[in-house]
């Protein structure tokens, strides 16, 4: 009796001491004081504007919106890719009504071409264990014409993609299991084992391996540099690109304390990314049908220059003006953060 309980002291304290490092791994314990030097107002049509670009010089941006919530619930809305233009007074424009097949964008990411011909890739999930990268074209009215889909079975659990042509791109597999009970073990043992594909226009081959929760992708002005944010290990990755091959070889790895989303890259070569501090808020948040569990969001701008990292905390939320920004695009004087599940956006006016 006596060995039995020693043995059953023995998992309790080891149960306890996983359940701990999960709350702290995950950052529950994290005290937020809230702050933004700016001004916000919400920016309605668009829920769910998960990622969001911007046109590298004409000012407007290109965001991904999917009613998850519908989803969710058993009844899915058709998604829609939007032009909005945060410096005009005019509302969203949806550019996908044309689009009929099954539709719920995740990530995107744009390619200009030296002559102004624009190339959007987008993350579709169109059906449970359906994943698509869908490529559209934009047209000489501004609409999306669609051109290709790409599905192969390596498309396990899609979550962002940046092009570095018209015809070759990167997506991140945030999991190495699709959705279902292995992949929320996945999640809590932190199995970092997911994985970066690199579609070479042909097909598709592993170019990075060994990623906890894979989430966001976005390279340099020049191409020549790859950045990764990893969810669970809370760091952004920096890898050298091999411009003919595509390999990519890590060149550094920045801690950032926190849960990093989406990547975008302002003008200056500086990023921005939205994240999730609490991680475990998050995940309520995205199970409570009703949207009322909130969950806080936080922008860090990263400043590269060279091989020298430095991030700053610009803005942070405990949910109430917005929860669950997992993107916050930048041009100009403009900041637009893109909620997974909320109604509305933000349309910032940086200080």
């Amino acid at each position: 009796m006596k060995k039995f309980l020693i043995g059953l002291g023995v998992v309790v304290l080891v149960l306890a001491g996983f359940v701990v490092k999960t709350l702290a791994d995950a950052g529950q314990f994290k005290s937020l004081s809230p702050h933004f030097a700016g001004r916000c107002t919400p920016v309605s049509g668009m829920p769910g504007a998960e990622d969001i670009t911007f046109h590298p010089t004409l000012g407007y941006a290109y965001i991904s919106s999917d009613d998850r919530r519908a989803t969710m619930a058993g009844h899915p809305v058709q998604g829609g890719i939007f032009r909005y233009d945060p410096a005009s007074s005019a509302p969203p424009v949806l550019l996908t009504g044309a689009f009929s097949q099954p539709f719920h964008p995740h990530g995107i990411g744009l390619f200009v071409a030296p002559d102004g011909t624009q190339t959007l890739y987008v993350v579709n999930h169109a059906a449970p264990g359906d994943n698509r990268i869908e490529r559209f074209e934009v047209g000489a009215d501004g609409m999306l014409v669609h051109r290709k889909t790409v599905k192969d079975p390596a498309l396990v659990s899609p979550n962002d993609v940046v092009p570095v042509d018209a015809e070759r791109f990167y997506v991140t597999n945030d999991h190495h299991y699709p959705p279902g009970v292995m992949q929320v073990v996945e999640d809590y043992l932190q199995l970092a084992i997911g994985n970066v594909l690199y579609f070479d226009g042909k097909g598709f081959r592993e170019v990075v391996n060994g990623t906890a929760y894979a989430n966001g992708i976005n390279h340099s002005a020049d191409g020549r540099t790859v950045y990764l944010a990893q969810v669970l290990e809370k760091s952004l990755t920096v890898y050298t690109r091999d411009v003919d091959s595509g390999a990519l070889t890590q060149r550094l790895k920045l801690p950032l304390g926190t849960g990093p989303d989406n990547i975008e890259v302002d003008a200056r070569g500086d990023l921005w990314i939205g994240c999730h501090p609490k991680l475990l808020d998050f995940v309520a948040h995205a199970k409570d049908l009703s949207g009322a569990t909130r969950a806080p969001a936080q922008v860090l701008r990263v400043k590269a220059s060279g091989d020298k990292l430095e991030a700053e905390e610009v803005f942070l939320d405990d949910g109430r003006q917005i929860s669950a920004v997992a993107t916050a695009a930048v041009s100009g004087k403009w900041m637009l953060l893109g909620p997974v599940f909320d109604k509305d956006m933000l349309r910032c006016e940086l200080p």
